[in-house]
């Protein structure tokens, strides 16, 4: 058994204050295998890949519900009352606020608000982006009435003025006034086709409406924002692009890259950092030809007007009596009725689960917020470890994982140790609930005061 016993000097000169109320989960395994595995033991022959796998798997339930959550994370909330979740977040146990003093304030989750994913309707209502399009027998490039942020390369342009009634964008750009389109077929959406892009002779010229759609059918999203760039220099092979002052001001961290479909810039990339004139990307571009290259620059995520308009209300909390004179109720009584669980000032917030962002009103914007919240205990090597309060729990754990999951194992010895399992969990809560007598006596000495109403 390693118990990683030191001296004190060494102890206490060192950074790993605390460590000996914790067995590293490879030990738990190694010992587990020592008492359990073996001729004439509970298992006579088991593969250490399978006692690890169950290993993390009881790791990660008891952290759900008997290890202590001891996990948090500070930060700012910035001005657009949106932070990410921590990375190996699973539940949250509080969200609080800090004042000036350095006390917590609970924040309140608000369960009527929302910012459900906006997608793009036409003037009809309907889902899916409609435009007018220029069409010039001989030629594949398409006008289109106005500019549309929206369009990438790679989308589908569905229309009876096109060979089969549709074909993919192959590459596009802005102008001041309108967004142009360069079709290609279906057969030449590869990097080693797009030298035979073909030139179509469309069914007649003038002006068509078409449809334009995802190519995997999915509805197109709106976006907050977009920019195009136009006769970029591309050098093929990098992971970073050059533009202009002018465009760089017009681009942000986060942004997605759409260029020429499936080719130069590939699907999905998106903007890591921006350094002068230097633009950072999440994905190598493709070495072609090409010396110039129109992009488009489109916001990933796009708020809807129910997100705006929840951040930019002043939150009801808000109205809540300062208690600085003896009208207690600002509206006179008018709020009789009111709801609890708003009847409180300290912000509000709701977590997004498909985007794993928290969500803020607008009173938190600029303070300190901290998130304590719950893990699997498996993020990083290094908190992969068990409290000895629960190490038993562990290996009782294990061993009825593996016993009940082996065929031909007698029913009554994964039965016994079902029950030895919850006994352990059970006896493990009891040790890391952590109950002090001195602390409870204290605690109850003020129950006797007499309320006064």
């Amino acid at each position: 058994m390693a118990y990683n016993l030191t001296n004190s000097q060494s102890y206490y000169q060192g950074d790993s204050y605390g460590n000996y109320q914790f067995t590293s989960l490879d030990d738990v395994i190694n010992q587990f295998i020592v008492a359990y595995v073996g001729q004439d033991k509970i298992i006579s022959k088991i593969k250490r890949v399978d006692i690890a796998f169950h290993a993390q798997r009881a790791l990660q339930e008891l952290s759900f519900d008997t290890f202590k959550s001891c996990k948090a994370k500070e930060f700012t909330v910035p001005a657009t009352l949106r932070m990410p979740l921590p990375q190996d977040y699973v539940n949250y146990t509080k969200i609080s606020s800090v004042d000036s003093a350095g006390i917590k304030h609970i924040l309140y989750p608000t369960s009527k608000t929302s910012n459900p994913p906006n997608a793009l309707q036409s003037s009809t209502g309907d889902f899916e982006l409609s435009a007018i399009g220029t069409f010039i027998p001989g030629d594949d490039t398409i006008k289109l009435d106005k500019i549309y942020p929206n369009i990438k390369a790679g989308m589908v342009v569905e229309s009876n003025h096109v060979p089969n009634n549709r074909s993919v964008i192959n590459s596009f750009f802005t102008d001041a006034t309108a967004t142009y389109i360069n079709l290609g077929d279906f057969a030449h959406t590869t990097a080693s086709a797009f030298s035979s892009i073909i030139s179509f002779i469309s069914l007649a010229d003038g002006d068509f409406s078409i449809k334009i759609r995802n190519a995997n059918n999915s509805l197109i999203q709106d976006v907050n924002s977009s920019h195009s760039a136009n006769d970029v220099t591309f050098v093929g092979g990098k992971n970073f692009l050059t533009l202009t002052a002018a465009d760089v001001a017009n681009v942000e961290v986060g942004m997605e890259v759409n260029g020429r479909n499936l080719v130069e810039i590939p699907s999905g990339t998106i903007i890591t950092a921006i350094n002068g004139n230097n633009i950072t990307l999440s994905k190598t571009t493709v070495v072609t030809g090409l010396t110039t290259i129109d992009i488009n620059f489109i916001s990933p995520i796009s708020d809807s007007d129910t997100w705006r308009n929840y951040k930019s209300a002043t939150p009801s909390e808000n109205n809540n009596d300062d208690y600085e004179d003896n009208t207690y109720w600002p509206m006179n009584g008018n709020r009789y009725g009111i709801d609890p669980q708003h009847a409180q000032v300290n912000g509000s917030y709701y977590i997004d689960k498909e985007t794993g962002e928290i969500y803020f009103s607008s009173n938190i914007s600029g303070k300190t917020v901290i998130i304590d919240y719950i893990s699997d205990s498996l993020g990083t090597p290094g908190e992969m470890q068990v409290h000895k309060f629960a190490e038993e729990a562990m290996y009782k754990s294990i061993a009825y994982a593996v016993l009940s999951t082996r065929a031909n194992t007698q029913e009554y010895m994964v039965q016994r140790f079902k029950k030895e399992r919850f006994a352990e969990i059970r006896k493990a809560k009891l040790r890391l609930s952590n109950i002090k007598l001195e602390e409870i006596t204290q605690i109850l000495r003020g129950k006797s005061k007499q309320i006064k109403h």
